[in-house]
């Protein structure tokens, strides 16, 4: 008996996914995205009172192989995952673990300090810290009479 898993939305999230991709090319800048996309790591974005943290579950992902960058305001995380080959002769009958390339791109708000942006990946979770400019508060000019 083969188990198979259900789940329902995923073909109309790829789809919508790949709507998106098509009706705005010009999101992507001068580089072009890979066509698909085998996988999309889950990830939690946080606002703190001093920064912004962005964690990534990369589960399997060897570290030289996440690139994160940053350019006119859009954080991009982007790599592949191996995962050793699957043939049916060392016995493989049911594989879930998807390898491949992933990619997950990120607006930032003007209060973000792109400059100090720093990522580091422990136990298979990447953590992105974006830190907040420091706000400058309007002053107040004083009109001289002449």
């Amino acid at each position: 008996m083969t188990i198979a898993r259900y789940e329902p939305w995923f073909l109309i999230n790829r789809l919508n996914h790949e709507f998106d991709r098509l009706l705005d090319p010009a999101a992507f800048g001068d580089q072009q995205p890979q066509s698909v996309v085998d996988w999309v790591p889950t990830v939690d974005v946080r606002e703190q009172e001093k920064q912004f943290v962005i964690h990534a579950d990369l589960p399997g992902v060897d570290s030289k192989s996440i690139d994160v960058s940053l350019e006119k305001g859009v954080l991009t995380i982007r790599g592949r995952r191996e995962l050793e080959a699957r043939d049916e002769k060392r016995g493989f009958r049911h594989v879930e673990r998807i390898s491949g390339d992933f990619y997950r791109r990120f607006t930032l708000p003007d209060t973000a300090d792109s400059q100090s942006v720093s990522a580091k990946h422990a136990n298979g979770v990447l953590e992105v810290t974006i830190p907040k400019q420091p706000q400058v508060l309007p002053r107040r000019i004083d009109v001289q009479a002449a």
